[in-house]
């Protein structure tokens, strides 16, 4: 099956966002947390002037191929093979490969940009295992250079941990059924590929939701298990706050409520004083908001949902670094 053209969702949206024409941050410093095969980073770079600098960053080694071949034309641009999780270590790398001084300090960035969540073109690629769609091996590693695949992990769970899993991360509520059948069957057979799953998963499924594959909630709660998403969220968001300076930007794109539940409570929690201090005349720098939100969640319009459906579930959510007065 042929993969289809990558179609960045939110394009625009996000550009807009990230605030590049304003005051001069044309020359700014920015990151694409998830390059992918780098439709935001090739928007933002049209935009960059002579003095603006992209770090992009991505944990597929596929993705950081085509960066690389794409920085050897763009010498505004960095290529990182990291995990999003590991954001301040991955920017610290470039500061001293390329002798740039960060003074002490890393934040220095006027944007970061997150597209969250598995990109089309694994989705697309069958050998990847992402896709109950297609038959391939059962893989689902962000990184398929590095961790535990599907497979393994489904051989070795506890029952209970199936179950969890199903049920936390894809709200699976046949989650107890589906793991007992998980754990039946690899006593006969081990579970190496897609169709093997899905196929499981389909006849221990009793009703189906209308429009949607049975399989579907249980691949992206196993995808989620093996690629560590949610808590690498969490790390990563903390981290990007550190790297921004005063007026940056936080632009988060997700397309699972999981995903958009850590983005939106994150930017809340930091757009507000500690509560421990409500009400105190000298409020500490630590505890003073460090975030200001900007406008509401951004949805894909009917037309670019028309284009690529599978923006139709995307959320864009914006916040700005403020000055913190010692």
């Amino acid at each position: 099956m042929a993969t289809r053209t990558h179609i960045p969702v939110l394009l625009e949206e996000a550009l807009t966002a990230l605030n590049i024409g304003a005051d001069g941050r044309e020359n700014g410093w920015y990151i694409d947390a998830t390059f992918g095969r780098g439709g935001h980073s090739a928007a933002i770079l049209s935009q960059l002037g002579a003095q603006g600098r992209l770090i992009a960053l991505d944990r597929d080694a596929t993705a950081i191929a085509v960066g690389r071949e794409l920085s050897k034309k763009e010498p505004r641009l960095t290529i990182v093979h990291s995990a999003f999780a590991n954001l301040s270590d991955a920017v610290r790398s470039v500061f001293n490969a390329e002798g740039w001084s960060s003074g002490g300090s890393l934040s220095r960035f006027a944007g970061v940009l997150f597209d969250l969540g598995v990109s089309s073109p694994q989705l697309d690629d069958a050998s990847r295992g992402f896709s109950f769609m297609q038959d391939g091996p059962l893989d689902m590693r962000m990184d398929n250079l590095a961790g535990v695949t599907a497979a393994d992990w489904l051989a070795q769970a506890p029952e209970r941990e199936i179950v969890r899993v199903l049920s936390e991360y894809g709200e699976e509520r046949f989650s107890k059924r589906i793991a007992h059948a998980i754990v039946a069957a690899r006593h006969a057979e081990p579970l190496t590929t897609t169709a093997q799953l899905a196929s499981l998963v389909s006849a221990a499924v009793p009703s189906r939701e209308p429009g949607k594959h049975p399989a579907t909630r249980t691949f992206q709660a196993v995808r989620m298990q093996v690629n560590n998403e949610l808590p690498q969220i969490e790390t990563a968001l903390k981290q990007s706050l550190e790297l921004l300076a005063p007026g940056g930007r936080l632009c988060a794109i997700s397309f699972h409520s999981l995903e958009d539940r850590i983005v939106k409570q994150f930017m809340q929690r930091n757009s507000q004083e500690d509560p421990v201090y409500a009400g105190l005349p000298d409020i500490p720098a630590h505890a003073r908001p460090k975030l200001k939100r900007i406008g509401k969640a951004i949805h894909a319009s009917e037309a670019e949902i028309a284009r690529n459906t599978r923006s139709r579930s995307a959320i864009l959510r914006v916040a700005e670094r403020v000055e913190v007065a010692a």
